[in-house]
């Protein structure tokens, strides 16, 4: 009795969907947005040119544009590489983060201003 019960309400939901997305398709501002997005795609088709092409040249126009998020909001810029050099074995380290294995143990071994100041620019 469970899968019959299961069915109906899906079928309930389904019903329920089909009825807002007809409300929807009536609606003129969304056509309005749909006539809009169509445009641009073709635009972009014509001249060969990817969404994140389209938002660099609209960071260009305007500049409050370009931090918008492509394909992944949420996201944050990428940290600075930051680059450590130790003076006593020439070994090179670079990092986005603060948590590095190597640079770790060397906090540990030579202590965390003397490992700061191996930083380089």
């Amino acid at each position: 009795m469970a899968k019959i019960n299961d069915y109906y309400q899906k079928k309930q939901l389904m019903e329920k969907l089909t009825e807002e997305l007809r409300q929807l398709e009536q609606d003129n501002a969304l056509k309005h947005e749909l006539a809009f997005e169509e445009k641009v795609r073709s635009l972009m088709k014509e001249y060969d040119k990817s969404p994140k092409d389209v938002l660099q040249i609209l960071g260009a126009i305007d500049p409050s544009v370009a931090g918008a998020k492509v394909e992944g909001a949420g996201s944050r810029p990428k940290r600075p590489m930051k680059t450590y050099k130790n003076p006593n074995t020439g070994e090179v380290v670079k990092t986005r983060g603060g948590n590095h294995k190597t640079l770790n143990e060397w906090r540990k071994q030579y202590g965390k201003e003397t490992v700061q100041s191996w930083q380089q620019d």
